[in-house]
């Protein structure tokens, strides 16, 4: 059903999207097309299969697909990355992550602690600094997961005001099922392989010398043997600290720079997200305002308030994306509540795919659905990287339009800095392109000739939508080794890696045509697609154009950037009081209802 809706009548809504664009193309020209106020709604970890205006038809999802049904629905829409700290770099800046140092040669490609010192470099031009430059007032709530600090633990450099936006509330790194209690852990199994192996070898070690010198076999200095146990020591004193006070460490919700909440409470946490984008929106009535409200749902931990816990098909995936639909609804009632509708650009994607991998430790599939899709987060398969894109702006937008032509989240750069009347930045290149002819029905194909996969700072698939053919070619120089072999994912791991024995390397490469097979079953060979090895030479020069317009730049994903830096932690308290605090007070939350 789902493969139906998508790609059935592809032709059909593309002839009444070109008919209804030109009825309206009259109205469309007396609707002042520059300076809205924007809004952008991004969940975390979202499967393009579990909205209704997608094809789910068990999941309650009616004010996102109320977006869809006043707007445009893109059906091929791309998030430059299959993981959350890339993608979102790439969201704010229009450009392919590799260009900002914002993706991993190791294994690790997404911040995991508060105090790293990596972070979206301060040289990097955001949407929310040109936009702010242009008179916009501007607010990210809720996700940043692109570094705080850089030499300090209050220099901010990495930090959401220093990028343009006037005002946070939110997350500087992620939601972790550590954050909350009784959800496990995501760094267990990897430090049990990663560590247990390392402390054995030192263990023995030690106490080969020190039975070495005992019996008189080597003479080693007892200082030296005293400084190596002690440094062991040490540096399991401090590991074992780390993780048993992770969540206070790792987990807190600020506002502007200070922490308001160590460790982040789950309670009513949607309300007071959507509380604070909507009193934003209420401060900023009369002045152009770009909102960026980052939902925590549907990464895990995955949590709902009492008012949508239990009430949804799907368990506690169902009920966090249903609590998130009805904030999707107040952000829209607000804006209907101050007459902001007609001149608000509202758009809703997901970061990247679900995370298909995530199952609780009672067994709950704690992951969403990709639909037809092959893979999930982490994967550049259909299923990890193509996500949900609703635009809405009433008389500039058409209601109720398809675009199946393949759009990017970096996208959204140029598309809004150009609405707000901002210059692009000549001295780089911006990868997106402006959505709006597309949007509004004045050109009929997509910019995006090539489309470029990174799986970290590995390219890993390149797609080719030709300018003279409907099909949608999509070729993978390696593939991840699925665990256990016939499944959907790495469960094993519990996500994807990019290089050495988790990956397969094809050469030919895997060759796909997804206009004909979107869920990337068949791979194309030379006996069944005549032009196999002409299409692998156009993709082969493109990439080496690609591969030209690139330069060396710091690595912010590198295993010093990454790594807990004690100096670096942000503390309201301070480590003997296990930085603790709650200064987050409720006030009135937004009337809830589920139904």
């Amino acid at each position: 059903v789902f493969h139906l809706f998508l790609h059935s009548r592809r032709k059909m809504r593309l002839l009444l999207f070109l008919i209804t664009c030109q009825c309206a193309i009259n109205s469309v020209n007396t609707h002042q097309v520059s300076k809205p106020n924007v809004v952008l709604l991004v969940a975390d970890d979202l499967g393009i299969g579990d909205l209704g205006c997608y094809g789910n038809r068990t999941l309650r999802t009616p004010n996102i697909d109320r977006l869809a049904e006043e707007g445009v629905t893109l059906t091929q829409h791309i998030a430059a990355s299959p993981l959350c700290t890339p993608s979102r770099a790439a969201f704010l800046t229009g450009r392919y992550p590799i260009r900002s140092g914002m993706a991993a040669f190791s294994r690790v490609g997404v911040f995991l602690f508060s105090a790293s010192s990596g972070g979206l470099p301060s040289e990097e031009i955001t949407f929310s600094k040109l936009l702010k430059q242009r008179g916009y007032t501007t607010a990210l709530i809720g996700k940043w997961h692109l570094g705080m600090n850089c030499e300090s633990s209050n220099d901010f450099c990495h930090h959401p005001l220093s990028h343009g936006f006037d005002y946070f509330y939110g997350l500087t790194v992620t939601n972790f099922r550590d954050c909350k209690p009784g959800q496990g852990s995501v760094f267990l199994k990897g430090v049990q392989k990663s560590l247990v192996i390392p402390i054995q070898i030192a263990g023995i070690a030690l106490v080969s010398l020190a039975i070495i010198q005992y019996i008189g076999l080597l003479k080693v200095p007892f200082q030296a043997l005293g400084y190596c146990l002690l440094i062991t020591a040490i540096s399991l004193a401090v590991l074992i600290f780390f993780f048993y006070h992770f969540r206070h460490l790792n987990c807190f919700l600020m506002r502007g720079h200070q922490i308001i909440q160590q460790p982040l409470s789950y309670e009513n946490l949607t309300q007071r997200l959507t509380k604070e984008a909507m009193q934003f929106i209420g401060r900023n009535p009369d002045a152009p305002f770009l909102l960026v409200l980052s939902y925590l749902h549907v990464h895990t931990a995955l949590y709902a308030s009492k008012n949508f816990s239990g009430k949804s098909k799907h368990g506690l995936y169902g009920d966090a994306v249903e609590e998130m639909d009805w904030s999707v609804g107040q952000v829209l009632n607000v804006l209907e509540k101050y007459n902001l509708s007609d001149n608000t650009l509202v758009y809703f994607t997901s970061d990247q795919g679900a995370h298909v991998e995530e199952i609780s430790s009672s067994g709950e599939v704690h992951g969403g659905y990709n639909g037809i899709y092959k893979g999930g987060k982490s994967m550049n398969w259909e299923g990890g990287i193509r996500v949900p894109g609703l635009l809405r702006w009433p008389g500039v937008i058409q209601a109720g339009a398809y675009m199946d032509e393949p759009t990017s989240n970096m996208d959204i750069f140029p598309t809004i800095v150009k609405l707000a009347e901002a210059q692009l930045p000549s001295d780089r290149i911006i990868d997106g392109h402006d959505l709006m002819p597309l949007l509004q029905g004045k050109v009929t194909r997509s910019k995006h000739e090539f489309l470029f996969h990174y799986c970290n700072a590995y390219l890993n698939a390149v797609r080719w939508h030709p300018r003279n053919s409907e099909s949608v070619w999509k070729v993978f120089f390696f593939t991840p080794n699925f665990s256990p072999e016939d499944s959907n994912g790495c469960y094993d791991s519990h996500v994807c890696f990019c290089h050495g024995g988790f990956i397969t390397r094809h050469d030919p490469p895997l060759l796909f045509d997804l206009s004909r097979d979107p869920e990337e079953k068949v791979p194309l060979t030379p006996e069944t697609e005549s032009r196999f090895y002409e299409i692998l030479r156009v993709i082969h020069l493109a990439v080496d154009n690609h591969t030209r317009s690139l330069h060396a730049v710091p690595d912010q994903l590198s295993w010093d950037n990454l790594l807990w830096k004690p100096w670096l932690q942000p503390c309201c308290s301070s480590l003997f009081q296990s930085c603790y605090c709650d200064y987050d007070s409720e006030g009135s939350l937004p009337e809830v209802h589920s139904g």
